[in-house]
């Protein structure tokens, strides 16, 4: 595990670096170990190369494109996390570059990624705007930028996650800050999330983008 972060680095969604360690503490994953299933099936189709995973937590999406070949480079800021990442990559049989880095201050090379994927990365709106920019940057020529979260309106229409409306965002409020980008999608998606007495329905907001050729 590479670091690359300052050690008092700050705060994500009301959350220090200590409070995402002590979620992530226990010996069983926080989330699944599959990945994504919406990033999945808008990843499926590109060819692999070098992948970007921002605020990659335990690693189940980076995992996942490492065995659909993708060389994977995955960062986070909970050292918890990325130990518990390295675990289900070894599991897996694949290799991944984890990174012990604040993503508000984590700078990988520019123009170097295929794919870069910031998912659920919820963060008041100047501070995402700033992983956006670093995002756009890593992009090589023809690189896909992926970005899937809570929407604005999953706050009042929507099941779960965050319960404040700054750290909620819309396909608009992504689309803003991806100058020099093509925009192929950007939409609100339904998401089905299975409770003990049925179903509910989540709203997230889905952009992908890609540099031009």
């Amino acid at each position: 595990m590479t670091e690359h972060k300052r050690p008092d680095s700050s705060v994500r969604a009301g959350f220090a670096r200590e409070d995402w360690n002590a979620r992530y503490a226990g010996s069983e994953l926080l989330w699944t170990a599959e990945p994504n299933r919406r990033f999945a099936s808008v990843v499926e189709g590109l060819e692999p190369g070098r992948a970007l995973d921002l605020a990659c937590g335990e690693g189940r999406n980076a995992v996942w494109l490492a065995e659909q070949g993708w060389r994977v480079t995955g960062v986070d800021f909970s050292d918890v996390a990325l130990a518990k990442a390295e675990q289900l990559a070894s599991g897996r049989g694949v290799e991944v570059e984890w990174v012990l880095a604040d993503v508000l201050e984590y700078a990988p090379k520019r123009g170097a990624f295929a794919l870069v994927a910031v998912l659920y990365l919820q963060l008041p709106h100047e501070e995402l705007a700033n992983v956006l920019r670093t995002a756009v940057d890593a992009l090589a020529r023809d690189g896909v930028l992926i970005v899937l979260g809570h929407d604005t309106t999953n706050l009042t229409e929507g099941y779960g996650g965050p319960r404040d409306a700054s750290v909620l965002f819309t396909p608009e409020n992504v689309v803003q800050h991806l100058q020099g980008l093509v925009v192929e999608r950007a939409e609100k998606v339904p998401r089905t999330v299975t409770l003990e007495d049925g179903e509910a329905t989540a709203i997230d907001a889905l952009v992908r983008a890609r540099r031009a050729g």
